[in-house]
């Protein structure tokens, strides 16, 4: 047993393998097909994903710019993993229609959106089986340090759900102080964030 001063570099483990792996499902991410939201065929698994917003909303700009020619700039990178996740307890893959079915929530989503488009959105996923399910976390979070989607660092809320009978006293979301048209919204009592300072936030980040 050893007692005394913790030298940290002992207790420091890096593996540059496995920071060679997440690098490599983003760049097999990157090249996979760019489908409509949502995709027009169901599928079943779980995973990674990306969306793209090609439209004419002026305070994204920055995030249309790089999409011009190809999609390259995400405004939002999402997961979906598996039922059970958490808890090791996972359905059986034929049973599992989570990633299509996630894209299927924020099309929905956009659709209700009064200043939005859904044909103005695109998206990329990857699909992740067996061992490589547990990369679906660490890709997100990568993904998210690499490109700085606009929805997932500067403006909140594109992925809340609604909370619920009993829980409406939260606020609204910046998404939604954005882009008004959801329809449990209008429940929420909460003090929202203003519009302007949403703005002031967009305008910081660029």
């Amino acid at each position: 047993m050893s007692e005394g001063t913790i030298e940290t570099k002992l207790h420091t483990f890096r593996s540059p393998e496995f920071v060679g792996v997440v690098d490599k499902a983003i760049q097999f991410l990157k090249a996979t097909p760019v489908h409509s939201l949502p995709p027009s065929s169901r599928f079943t698994g779980v995973g990674v994903y990306v969306l793209y917003y090609m439209g004419t909303f002026d305070l994204y700009k920055e995030a249309v710019l790089p999409n011009e020619d190809e999609c390259t700039q995400p405004i939002y990178v999402g997961k979906a993993v598996p039922q059970g996740w958490r808890t090791a307890r996972v359905a059986r893959d034929e049973e599992l229609r989570t990633l299509y079915g996630r894209l299927g929530e924020h099309a929905r989503s956009i659709e209700q959106a009064e200043n939005l488009g859904i044909d103005d959105f695109r998206c990329r996923f990857m699909i992740l089986e067996g061992v490589e399910t547990d990369l679906v976390t660490l890709v997100e979070a990568e993904l998210i340090r690499r490109f700085n989607p606009l929805w997932n660092t500067v403006v909140d809320g594109f992925g809340n759900h609604d909370p619920g009978k009993g829980r409406y006293n939260q606020a609204r979301s910046e998404r939604d102080v954005m882009h008004p048209g959801r329809s449990w919204v209008e429940r929420l009592t909460g003090e929202s964030p203003t519009l302007a300072d949403i703005i002031t936030k967009i305008e910081r980040a660029r």
